[in-house]
C-alpha cells in the first residue's frame, strides 16, 4: 500500500522533532552543565542542528504535501496535526537559512556573555550583544509581517501565542491598569500594619533542594522522566519525556528558589501529561507559551500560594530546617502572601507581578516595531518601574533592564504569555473549583488526585488539538475572561 502524503508528513515532523529532542538536552546543558569555554563550539552546534531542521521542514516538497493532504481522508485530531504542520511550515518558509543560523549564533553569544555582564552591571557589553539580536529580530518581524499582514511585533507575538493581537493586548492590559494599581496600594496599605517574622538562614543549598524535590513529589513530577538543576535563571526544557527543570539558590533566602520549583513543576506536569499517542508531532505539542504560563503559574500562585497548600508544605520545611518564629502557621502563610513591590519579576507577588509584564511588553513592542532603539530601554525602563512600582532603576541595569534571559535569544512576544497566563490560570482554577467542591479540603490533606485529573482531561491530554479559545471554553464554559483574574486578587489579599 503505497504511502499517503498525510503519512510522508508525520514521517517528516517525527524526524524534526527528534532534531529538536537533541537541540533541547543540548541547550538544557548549555544553561546547567557546560563549562564556559564551550560556549562558542555549542552555540555553533546549535545554529547547525537549527538550519538543519529548517531544510528539512522548508523543502519544496513538504509544501506539496501539504497541499494534497488537504484532501485526504482524516479524522479529527489528523486534521488538527495537519493543521498544526501547515502553521509551522507557513512560520520557517518565510525566513532564509542565513537568517536562521544568524539568529541562532547571536543568541547564544548574547545569552553567554550576559551571565558575567548582569552580575558586573555592564550594561555597555551587554547592549552591544543585543542591538545584534535586535537588527534580526526585526528582520524576522519584516518577514513575517509582511506575508501575514499586521504589525512587525504581532508577527512575533504569533509565534509564542496564535492569534493573539497587539490590539487585543492593548484592551486586556487597559482593564488591568484600571483596577491594579489601587488594588495594589490598598493591599500594601492592609498589609503595613502587619509586624512580620523574616525567616533566619542561612538555609544551606543541599536542604534547599531536598525541600525542592519534597514539593516536586507532593506535585506529582514523574522523576523517572525528569530531573531538577541549577541555572543562572530558572526554567524548564528538555523533552516530554525527559523534562529538565532548573531553579538558583540563595543561602539567605528560603523561599525564592522552592516557589522557583513549584512553578516550573507546572510546566513539567503539562509537558509529561502531553497525548502520548501523539508524541513527536505538532498537535502533541503544547497548545501556546500562555497555557503553558497558566500551568506554572496555577501551581505557583492558585495553588502554592493558597493556605490549604502552605500548611500542607509546612511540615516538610519545619522537618528540614527546624523550627522558629517565622515558621508559626500565621507568621509563615503572611509572610508567603506578601504584596510588596520589589525590582525582580520572577520573585515578584501575584500583585504586582502583571506591572513587570506590561512594562516588558510596552519597551519589546515599540523596539521591534521601531519606535525606539536598545540605548533607550534603560530610561524608559526606568521611567516605567516609577510609575508602577514607585522604584528607581536607574544606574542598576542588572536589577532593571539586564534581569531576563528572554531577550538574549530574540524571544520578542513572549513576555505576554505570564500576564495571559495568570488570567488563564485563575480562570482554570475557578472552573476546577466549581467541578470540585471539596477541593480546598483535598488540598490541605496534600490529595491532588482530582485536581490533576481534571487538568489532565481539560488541558494536558488536548496537546494543540484545539485552538486556545476552544481549549479554555471546553475547560471552563468562556473564552478568556479577566475578571477571574481580579476576583482571584481580591478575594485572596483584600
Amino acid at each position: 500500500m503505497e504511502n499517503t502524503h498525510y503519512q510522508n508528513l508525520t514521517r517528516t515532523f517525527a524526524r524534526l522533532s527528534r532534531f529538536s529532542h537533541l537541540s533541547a538536552i543540548a541547550s538544557w546543558d548549555m544553561f546547567a552543565m557546560m563549562p564556559p569555554a564551550g560556549s562558542a563550539a555549542r552555540g555553533a552546534a546549535l545554529a547547525e542542528i537549527g538550519v538543519l531542521q529548517h531544510q528539512i521542514l522548508t523543502d519544496k516538497q513538504v509544501g506539496q504535501w501539504l497541499t494534497a493532504a488537504e484532501q485526504e481522508n482524516l479524522n479529527d485530531v489528523e486534521r488538527a496535526n495537519l493543521r498544526e504542520m501547515q502553521r509551522h511550515y507557513q512560520q520557517a518558509v518565510l525566513l532564509p537559512e542565513s537568517l536562521v543560523e544568524a539568529k541562532s549564533l547571536a543568541g547564544s553569544k548574547c545569552e553567554h556573555a550576559w551571565r558575567t555582564q548582569r552580575p558586573n552591571n555592564d550594561w555597555e557589553g551587554f547592549s552591544a550583544n543585543l542591538k545584534e539580536v535586535v537588527k534580526l529580530s526585526r528582520e524576522e518581524a519584516r518577514l513575517r509581517a509582511e506575508a501575514k499582514g499586521g504589525s512587525r511585533y504581532d508577527a512575533l507575538l504569533d509565534i509564542f501565542e496564535p492569534d493573539m493581537t497587539s490590539a487585543r493586548l492593548d484592551v486586556l492590559f487597559a482593564d488591568l491598569k484600571s483596577w491594579l494599581p489601587s488594588l495594589l496600594e490598598k493591599v500594601t496599605d492592609k498589609q503595613a500594619s502587619a509586624s512580620l517574622i523574616a525567616p533566619t538562614g542561612p538555609f544551606p543549598v543541599e536542604t534547599q533542594r531536598e525541600l525542592g524535590l519534597d514539593a516536586m513529589r507532593l506535585l506529582g513530577f514523574d522523576f523517572d522522566a525528569g530531573r531538577l538543576d541549577v541555572s543562572a535563571h530558572p526554567f524548564c526544557g528538555g523533552v516530554p519525556e525527559d523534562v529538565r527543570i532548573t531553579t538558583r539558590y540563595d543561602e539567605q533566602e528560603l523561599f525564592s528558589a522552592l516557589f522557583g520549583v513549584v512553578h516550573e513543576t507546572g510546566h513539567a506536569r503539562y509537558e509529561q501529561n502531553l497525548p502520548r499517542e501523539w508524541l513527536g508531532q505538532p498537535v502533541a505539542r503544547a497548545r501556546s507559551t500562555a497555557i503553558h504560563e497558566s500551568q506554572s503559574l496555577f501551581f505557583e500562585m492558585q495553588l502554592g500560594r493558597s493556605e490549604a497548600f502552605l500548611t500542607r508544605l509546612l511540615p516538610q520545611i519545619v522537618s528540614r530546617f527546624g523550627n522558629q518564629p517565622a515558621f508559626e502557621a500565621q507568621n509563615y502563610i503572611a509572610w508567603n502572601q506578601r504584596v510588596k513591590p520589589g525590582y525582580i519579576r520572577v520573585d515578584a507577588d501575584e500583585v504586582s507581578y502583571p506591572a513587570h509584564i506590561v512594562l516588558r511588553y510596552e519597551i519589546e513592542r515599540s523596539l521591534i516595531d521601531g519606535d525606539i532603539e536598545v540605548e533607550d530601554i534603560p530610561a524608559l525602563w526606568n521611567e516605567k518601574m516609577q510609575a508602577w512600582l514607585g522604584l528607581s532603576t536607574k544606574g542598576n541595569y542588572r536589577n532593571g533592564c539586564m534581569q531576563d534571559i528572554h531577550w538574549t535569544d530574540g524571544g520578542f512576544g513572549y513576555f505576554p504569555s505570564y500576564t495571559l497566563g495568570a488570567m488563564y490560570a485563575a480562570q482554570l482554577f475557578h472552573a476546577a473549583r466549581r467541578a470540585l467542591p471539596t477541593l480546598d479540603d483535598d488540598i490541605s490533606r496534600g490529595d491532588f488526585g482530582a485536581l490533576f485529573d481534571w487538568l489532565r482531561q481539560n488541558i494536558w491530554q488536548h496537546g494543540s488539538r484545539f485552538s486556545t479559545s476552544a481549549l479554555i471554553t471546553n475547560a471552563t464554559g468562556e473564552d478568556l475572561n479577566p475578571r477571574y483574574f481580579r476576583q482571584h486578587l481580591e478575594a485572596r489579599y483584600l
